[in-house]
């Protein structure tokens, strides 16, 4: 009986320390959580000179039915295309962003329906990859019958290179603002947690718009000045 017995309290003194064991024991996870940390937000920005630019071109037509005005929005929207063709703009860099048809109704001064016809508006997002022809190419859509143009936007064929200088920079700009609070705060910067990292860049838009397609005397002024490349990354030290 008395082995019995024993045999009890031993096992109750193996299962209390296996208990207090795993009562104590800390997750890697809780560990980090714990840990003094500094956290920084660096940013880097590089300049860059536009090599690209992008259009929407539109014409607006319209027509006593629906045939008449798609027939007549066609044939402007065919030369528009040509003339864009003939300043060096690929086929493949013309594609149509919108096509709409719809009723119109004009009234008399007493409000009552004087005319009613129908409007066509076609328009076509081009990608001009010779920017020094950009205002060529705005002069010949202007005069073969756009009359609707929305803007330009300005854009750099490969920001690899740029982007990857912008990081640096971003890199380079937490790490001494981590050195800077480290010291502040009396404290010895440790090794490095995590990084996260984004990058973005800003296209420069120059609105431009005209209302007849009359046709201008010279190709359009166009200055794409700098676009900006910027790189934001935050990084977490430890503290020793």
């Amino acid at each position: 009986m008395k082995k019995i017995k024993s045999i009890v309290l031993v096992l109750g003194i193996f299962s209390f320390v296996l208990s207090s064991c795993s009562g104590s024991g800390v997750s890697a996870g809780e560990q980090n959580t714990k840990m003094a940390v500094i956290t920084v937000t660096g940013s880097g920005q590089v300049y860059v000179v536009p090599d690209m630019g992008y259009i929407d071109i539109g014409v607006r037509s319209k027509g006593a039915t629906v045939i008449e005005a798609i027939a007549i929005n066609n044939e402007q929207a065919n030369a528009i295309q040509a003339a864009l063709v003939e300043q060096g703009v690929e086929e493949e860099d013309i594609q149509t962003s919108n096509f709409n048809v719809y009723q119109q109704t004009d009234y008399d001064y007493q409000g009552n329906p004087a005319n009613t016809y129908y409007s066509v508006e076609n328009t076509v997002y081009v990608t001009v990859r010779q920017l020094e022809n950009l205002g060529n190419v705005l002069d010949a859509a202007a005069r073969s019958g756009a009359n609707n143009i929305y803007g330009v936007n300005f854009d750099v064929h490969d920001k690899s290179e740029a982007q990857s200088t912008a990081r640096k920079l971003a890199v380079q700009s937490a790490q001494a603002q981590a050195q800077e609070l480290a010291q502040a705060a009396e404290v010895e910067l440790g090794d490095l947690i995590s990084i996260t990292s984004s990058s973005t860049s800003t296209t420069p838009f120059y609105g431009y718009g005209i209302g007849g397609g009359d046709g201008m005397m010279e190709s359009v002024p166009i200055s794409s000045g700098q676009m900006p490349i910027n790189a934001q990354v935050e990084m977490t030290f430890a503290i020793k």
